[in-house]
């Protein structure tokens, strides 16, 4: 906690011990009280009780700590891209993907002082970058912080008027700031994606649709992912995403994150995931779970 914000650290002490009483319902997420994941949390499990942590990785421990049901962490932004490493993260974590959930995203500007003397704009690297244009056309300097909410207190700490923050709009009301502009977003589809974490998942029963997110390695070698991902095509199973990274430092092959439509136990995809293990150097499903949003909806 004592790296959150001052302002911040009633509302998260407040809010550890509430959910340190209930762990069966607390929904951990990164930032503090008022961030978007707290926003998310809260729409994904209006029972539940948020548990701020600081970074993602206090997040996944909570959650693996027993302190918390489920995390609830940011994967992608429509606007800006991936958001947390989850495919370093997770794989580590032992935790698995039990659900999905899409927020639309809207910025405040706010701060202490006038619109007319602020000079920096205070938040998380993706809020900055959502907002860039917008920044630029008024002249703002960007600076980051590890999360927007607790951007909105680290200004109220500073009590700085040439300082405001850039933050969901409910955190002003929490840390006593003004809203100096509202509705800030360089595009109207600006939308982040949460995956749920949680210890372990429930075989998948009942009404779909479903999709299944998994981790794979290729061998180094010509066509290994045209020959992998062949299955999903001959199978007619739909691949919504697929991200590659590179993990040490060797940059001698690579590993994949994907989604695909679909659960274990279908023909189709188990075909199709048959085929992949046998041209991979290993495969790892991380999850199946309902799918929150028709891909290609706008």
């Amino acid at each position: 906690m004592e790296s959150f914000p001052t302002p911040a650290r009633a509302l998260v002490s407040a809010m550890t011990d509430a959910a340190a009483g209930a762990p069966d319902r607390a929904v951990a997420f990164q930032g503090a009280p008022g961030a978007n994941s707290h926003v998310a949390a809260r729409e994904a499990f209006p029972d539940g009780l948020p548990l701020p942590c600081f970074d993602f990785a206090d997040a996944i421990d909570a959650v693996k700590e027993g302190r918390a049901d489920c995390a609830i962490i940011p994967i992608e932004n429509s606007l800006h891209g991936r958001v947390a490493d989850i495919h370093f993260l997770l794989p580590e974590s032992g935790l698995v993907i039990t659900g999905e959930h899409f927020l639309g995203i809207r910025y405040a500007l706010m701060g202490s002082g006038p619109l007319s003397e602020v000079r920096e704009a205070v938040s998380h690297p993706q809020a900055l970058g959502q907002c860039r244009h917008w920044l630029k056309a008024h002249g703002m300097t960007p600076v980051s912080y590890p999360d927007t909410a607790g951007a909105a207190a680290l200004v109220a700490q500073r009590g700085d008027p040439s300082a405001a923050a850039l933050a969901p709009p409910g955190a002003a009301a929490l840390y006593g700031l003004d809203i100096l502009a509202n509705d800030i977003a360089d595009a109207e589809h600006n939308t982040t994606r949460f995956v749920v974490l949680a210890r372990g998942g429930t075989r998948p029963a009942g009404e779909g649709p479903w999709m299944t997110t998994l981790i794979f390695e290729v061998r180094n070698v010509p066509a290994a992912l045209y020959k992998a991902l062949g299955g999903f095509a001959t199978n007619g199973v739909n691949m919504t995403k697929l991200e590659s990274y590179q993990r040490g430092g060797s940059f001698s092959a690579s590993e994949f994150f994907a989604d695909v439509e679909g659960k274990p136990g279908d023909a189709g995809l188990d075909r199709a995931l048959d085929e992949l293990g046998y041209h991979a150097k290993w495969l790892r499903v991380l999850g199946t779970y309902r799918r929150a949003r028709e891909r290609g909806s706008a």
